[in-house]
């Protein structure tokens, strides 16, 4: 662990946005949208952010959701949906996108190459990603995301070879970096909340100590199962690669050898040596399978690990809570 501390300090750190501030509205409309395909149809909802970057800050006004119908050109709606935005005077230039995500699993290929179209195209966009079931449950999870410069060299250079991987020091833990978010109202909309805080009534608090989540484990533990058994199928694919590599070098070496002797023989009858190049051209290199997909299935895999630890640490906080309350039930009887 201390070197991979030393070499994550050794590594160019990006350093263009500090923090996201976002507007109440932005955030709204965003759970609002991600909510409501999850309801429909648990597609994956996405959109673009509106927005500008003031020093290092990237303030978020405003944003909208990507067509879903094919029929629609979307690069063309984008540019529509800002142009109309700026004829109102609201700010429109893009600085990035966001998407929901299911108990915090958002990492894909496609994530990936999507943002690093973006960060190319525009220096300091940004992905949020906004996490349905953990916000239904009462935490609200919204974040915001950014590539790493080795993750975009990775992809600068579309060689996902084991070799490029560890030339370029990418891993899961160094994909992404996570940028701070504030969420920011106006001064009245604060008065009003305030004002609403006073009228809701206070609650009990007896929703907090639910000790139904034997059907929340079992879906993280059913989804990293699912995971576990994708990268068992790439370790296995990797070293069918790697056992036929060896072949192929053993087979190689051991005509190469009789390639020699052959040659030793028509030397001493005064004969012209064989070139090499003839054995070399009957061994073509084996493609090497990607590491990208391994890569991604081994940060899914953490990310459900992280969530179940943090999951049974709450969970076994509450069982202890309700011991304690019981246990006062019972000698007070």
């Amino acid at each position: 662990m201390a070197s991979r501390g030393n070499r994550a300090r050794s590594q160019p750190v990006d350093n263009t946005i500090s923090y996201v501030q976002c507007d109440g509205l932005a955030a709204m409309k965003i759970v609002k949208h991600c909510h409501e395909e999850s309801l429909n149809n648990m597609e994956v909802a996405q959109g673009a952010l509106l927005g500008l970057v003031v020093d290092d800050r990237l303030e978020i006004t405003n944003c909208f959701p990507f067509p879903k119908s094919d029929e629609i050109d979307e690069e063309e709606y984008q540019l529509n949906m800002m142009r109309r935005l700026r004829r109102v005077n609201v700010d429109h230039f893009h600085v990035g996108w966001y998407q929901s995500a299911d108990v915090g699993n958002f990492l894909s290929s496609t994530l990936l190459e999507s943002q690093y179209h973006y960060q190319t195209s525009i220096e300091e966009s940004v992905v949020m990603i906004y996490d349905t079931q953990k916000s239904a449950r009462g935490f609200l999870t919204l974040k915001a995301y950014r590539l790493t410069p080795q993750a975009i060299a990775m992809y600068k250079e579309r060689d996902f070879t084991p070799e490029a991987l560890r030339n370029l020091k990418v891993g899961y833990e160094n994909l992404f970096i996570e940028i701070p978010i504030v969420i920011k109202n106006s001064a009245l909309c604060n008065i009003m909340m305030s004002e609403l805080t006073e009228m809701v009534p206070e609650e009990e608090g007896t929703h907090f100590l639910d000790l139904g989540t034997a059907s929340v484990l079992e879906n993280h533990l059913r989804c990293m199962m699912d995971r576990v058994d994708e990268l068992n199928h790439e370790a296995t694919k990797f070293n069918k690669y790697q056992q036929a590599a060896i072949r192929q070098e053993q087979e190689k070496h051991r005509m190469l050898a009789k390639h020699a002797q052959e040659n030793a023989a028509r030397i001493a009858k005064g004969e012209m040596a064989v070139p090499e190049d003839e054995v070399n051209k009957l061994f073509r290199p084996i493609p090497v399978p990607t590491r990208l997909n391994p890569m991604i299935v081994s940060g899914q895999i953490n990310t459900y690990a992280q969530h179940i630890s943090q999951f049974c640490s709450q969970s076994l906080a509450k069982l202890y809570m309700t011991q304690a309350l019981q246990n006062a039930k019972e000698s007070k009887q």
